[in-house]
């Protein structure tokens, strides 16, 4: 049996195979992927989506592979956000690049080890010593007292 929407359906695979081997793909420096990427940062925060422009504008992006790129997300929040939005950024870096085989992927940051929470003000001085030992001299000479 002969059906019209049967031919209609296998008419546009066809067309579509045809489609995806005609895209462009030429090659990319990875400066050109920041450049892009910031240009599409900056129209996403005048659309008002800040959690998608946080997340691009806090790590630079990561050629992965020659067609991949990473994008680092803080936490499963900022990655379930970003996911819906993902197909318009992967377009638009596609058209930037010329390469219609550019794919981005989403990887979520290892939390950080040293989630120090202060509780009194001499720890908070300890730690701020170690990142800058001055402070040690600072408090020695004008004889400040840490214990408050």
């Amino acid at each position: 049996m002969l059906s019209i929407k049967d031919t209609l359906e296998k008419d546009k695979a066809s067309n579509q195979q045809v489609r995806q081997e005609d895209l462009p793909r030429e090659g990319f420096h990875l400066d050109h992927v920041k450049m892009y990427w910031k240009q599409f940062a900056y129209q996403v925060k005048e659309d008002g989506m800040e959690t998608f422009y946080n997340a691009l504008i806090k790590r630079d992006p990561v050629l992965k592979s020659e067609e991949i790129l990473e994008l680092t997300v803080d936490n499963l929040v900022q990655q379930n956000y970003i996911q819906t939005h993902l197909l318009t950024f992967k377009e638009f870096m596609r058209k930037q690049l010329n390469n219609y085989y550019i794919d981005i992927e989403l990887i979520q940051a290892a939390p950080d080890e040293e989630e120090v929470k202060f509780l009194t003000g001499k720890d908070k001085f300890a730690a701020l010593a170690r990142k800058n030992p001055n402070l040690h001299t600072l408090k020695n000479r004008f004889n400040l007292d840490i214990d408050y």
